[in-house]
């Protein structure tokens, strides 16, 4: 596991909300980071929020050369909400994105409102040819559909392929709250793996579970494999969202060490508050992680750096 002396080096906000860009007009969210010919450039696909409150997935330009920046800012958004009527009508977000053959295929996370419970949740599935964002839904239907075990609908997912083997580790909902005073949703996080990337195989194990009585989520996987070991940053929250981490040996049976993280609120006004969402990805000889600071992204996106 990396050890506890290692702490993240806070590289400041890369992205804001911008009124003039429609498909980020008030957030900044959850992203996920692709190199472009193995880097220093990386194209990062970012969830916005448009005008409406409405989540879309757009691409910035990122280069880690000299110091990080973003470099361009797509003006039109490269996923939209789906159909009306589909699990995805009001809102797609949290991409997680898998290069196989001539394809990328991006998992992301569809939206509906709802009466009773504010907004339910599904994983969907869409696929591009490499180099372009020319994205198609396999399905217009969730590609986890609910079960009897699972029937509250599943959110952030990471994807990972090994040889022949698909391995997902995803967000459920275990239930929602019965009242004003408790706690509106909870969810851990489960693994599922797959033979295509389409069709998954579910277990109901808590690979990160809720541990503390004042916790009430988990979810956000970000899953990196060095040596033989696989390591997982994540979000939880009790009053606020804070990132955590874990480490395991086969991607099942998770040690959760959140006291060795590595990375905290604060200094800056922007992730003083909350901290969130994280994607982890290596460069080089150090790992970097793209992250959210307070309200959900609306405060920006950061950078963050650990060197290996």
């Amino acid at each position: 596991m990396l050890g506890n002396e290692r702490q993240w080096q806070k590289l400041g906000k890369i992205l804001a909300p911008d009124p003039a860009v429609p498909w980020m007009v008030s957030h900044t969210g959850a992203s996920m980071a692709v190199p472009i010919d193995g880097g220093p450039e990386f194209d990062v696909y970012v969830t916005g929020r448009d005008a409406r409150n409405r989540s879309h997935i757009g691409k910035v330009r990122l280069t880690l050369e000299g110091e990080p920046r973003v470099t361009s800012i797509d003006p039109a958004a490269v996923f939209a909400p789906g159909e009306d009527g589909t699990f995805d009508e009001n809102g797609v977000s949290y991409p997680s994105m898998v290069h196989v053959g001539n394809h990328f295929y991006m998992y992301y996370v569809g939206w509906v409102p709802t009466v009773n419970t504010g907004f339910q949740n599904d994983a969907g599935l869409a696929r591009a040819v490499a180099g372009t964002d020319d994205w198609q839904r396999v399905s217009r239907a969730p590609i986890l559909p609910r079960t009897d075990s699972e029937p509250f609908g599943t959110g952030s997912v990471q994807v990972l392929k090994e040889g022949d083997r698909w391995r997902l580790w995803y967000t459920v909902f275990l239930r929602w709250g019965k009242g004003p005073d408790e706690h509106r949703h909870y969810y851990v996080i489960r693994h599922a793996d797959s033979d295509d990337g389409v069709h998954w195989r579910r277990s109901e194990h808590a690979c990160i579970g809720i541990e503390d009585p004042s916790e009430y989520a988990v979810g956000k996987p970000s899953v990196v494999k060095l040596g033989g070991t696989y390591h997982m940053w994540y979000v939880h929250r009790g009053e606020q969202y804070r990132i955590g981490y874990a480490h395991s040996q086969d991607g099942l049976e998770w040690t959760r060490r959140d006291d060795i993280a590595g990375i905290g609120v604060g200094p800056s006004s922007w992730d003083d508050t909350a901290i969130c969402y994280p994607h982890v990805f290596q460069y080089g000889d150090a790992l970097y992680m793209t992250y959210c600071g307070n309200e959900y992204g609306r405060g920006g996106l950061g950078l963050a750096r650990l060197p290996l």
